[in-house]
């Protein structure tokens, strides 16, 4: 588009009144000696046709497979670029529904679908990250974002740092410059406003800013509900390690051994009692000691999945008991919130701590935990009192007193022929791993003992960058 076509677009802008000078507050509670209102163009629909359409023509490649506004602003400028392009759309809600699927992206869709990011303003650039990682949680590919201006105040450089690429019809300098020459506004009026962008940078806030990635174990640690969540944060930070070791052997005195070596350098020991073959009570009770012997906890890895009432039974009845020794055991969601009153009731009677991790995502290959599930599963179970965290993957809660639990570690990446999937140590860590669990790479080693020193100071490291990290970029 030439520039008077632009110039054109500014006036008329102004007439309509979507620029205004004057003492306002912006989004992210800047004041601003001017402040631009796009919502108003939706009353004038020539207009909104011919900033979509110049929009539409920034682009050298157009081969997205969807168009998506940012809510509520850009939404009608997104459909008129959907219209036009007969390119289907993705609308991402701002908040996901409390009814039905609850769901937070609406459309028809596939992992790996390349959307257009549609926005009318960036300032921080941080409505537009909000949408992406939504976009991304549903597995979605995002990499370039159309905006009708640029306030220029710092947001084009945050969008650019997560890997956009931005593209804009308007920075906040060319539109004033295209108001001067009009005579729209006076010259000392312009100079204010460019004075102002070059010394008023927009400080970056998420709605959904994930804060407990650059927390300390301890501060995080007073934000805990659960008393077996408390328990972890302090002794990971206390034995300065992160490791869950599971023990997936079928014979207890493996279990046992390991446990014996492995004891005063993890936090948990995961196990699965299920598939152990020689079972008894002598096994519980020396496990126990080693627990309180070293420091750690036990988890079961049972992932209950039933529902409530039978769930209740399986964790306190038959010849396991899970509920007498276990700290930690894992459930999966999809039967609904009543698996945790069916585990609240098989605590009667018991006094000591205990702790749940929900299972939201999973680390094999093909898994159908994704999207909605993933939303719906961290929505409903997040506010539970008997919950310490989730298993996941990546990066989907923000209570900073909730534990992300990350399986599928392993040094080098690999699989198993199996479909389990493994990731390196640091990767899993800056997607939010905070317990990590290690397995195969300790149980299949010939030296375990070094074997487990070894993935305790790379995830501990791992998380001290994270924090590190994080805070310089505050």
């Amino acid at each position: 588009m030439v520039t008077t076509d632009l110039k054109e677009l500014a006036i008329e802008l102004f007439d309509i009144g979507a620029i205004k000078y004057g003492n306002f507050t912006t989004k992210v509670g800047l004041s601003t000696p001017v402040y631009i209102d796009l919502r108003v163009i939706i009353s004038y629909p020539n207009l909104l046709l011919n900033i979509s359409k110049s929009l539409w023509g920034l682009l050298d490649q157009t081969d997205f497979t969807h168009i998506c506004g940012v809510p509520y602003t850009a939404l009608p400028i997104a459909t008129a670029i959907s219209l036009d392009s007969k390119i289907p759309m993705v609308m991402r809600r701002k908040e996901s529904k409390s009814y039905g699927t609850k769901k937070l992206v609406e459309g028809i869709f596939q992992m790996g679908d390349t959307p257009l990011i549609v926005e009318d303003i960036i300032t921080s650039g941080s409505s537009i990250l909000e949408v992406v990682k939504d976009l991304k949680n549903e597995g979605l590919n995002v990499t370039t974002a159309l905006v009708v201006l640029d306030r220029e105040q710092g947001g084009r450089k945050n969008l650019e740092t997560a890997g956009l690429t931005v593209k804009n019809l308007f920075t906040i300098t060319q539109l004033m410059d295209y108001l001067l020459d009009a005579g729209k506004l006076p010259k000392e009026s312009v100079e204010i406003v460019k004075k102002y962008i070059k010394t008023i940078q927009a400080p970056l806030k998420l709605n959904n800013d994930n804060n407990r990635l650059k927390m300390n174990l301890i501060d995080r640690s007073n934000q805990a509900k659960n008393p077996i969540a408390l328990k972890l944060f302090r002794l990971m930070c206390e034995k300065q390690s992160t490791l869950c070791l599971a023990a997936d052997y079928t014979k207890s005195q493996d279990i046992i051994d390991l446990a014996d070596i492995a004891g005063p350098h993890i936090a948990a020991l995961k196990i699965h009692v299920d598939i152990i073959e020689d079972f008894s009570k002598d096994f519980v009770n020396k496990i126990k000691h080693l627990a309180n012997k070293y420091n750690f906890l036990i988890m079961e890895d049972r992932k209950f999945a039933d529902i409530g009432q039978v769930v209740s039974y399986q964790y306190r009845k038959g010849i396991y008991n899970i509920a007498e020794w276990a700290d930690i055991i894992t459930i999966h969601p999809v039967s609904g919130k009543g698996i945790v009153q069916g585990i609240k009731d098989g605590l009667q009677g018991l006094s000591s701590d205990r702790g749940i991790f929900v299972v939201a995502q999973m680390s094999s290959e093909g898994a159908l935990t994704t999207g909605d599930y993933i939303t719906s599963t961290v929505s409903d179970f997040k506010d539970f009192d008997l919950i310490a965290g989730f298993v996941c993957q990546k990066n989907i809660f923000t209570d900073p007193g909730l534990i992300q639990l990350t399986p599928g570690v392993q040094l080098t990446k690999s699989t198993d022929g199996l479909g389990q999937q493994y990731n390196l140590p640091q990767d899993v860590v800056n997607s939010g791993a905070d317990l990590v669990v290690v397995g195969r790479g300790v149980t299949q080693s010939e030296n375990k003992l070094k074997s487990i020193l070894e993935y305790k100071k790379v995830l501990w490291e791992a998380y001290e960058n994270r924090v590190k990290q994080k805070s310089k970029t505050e």
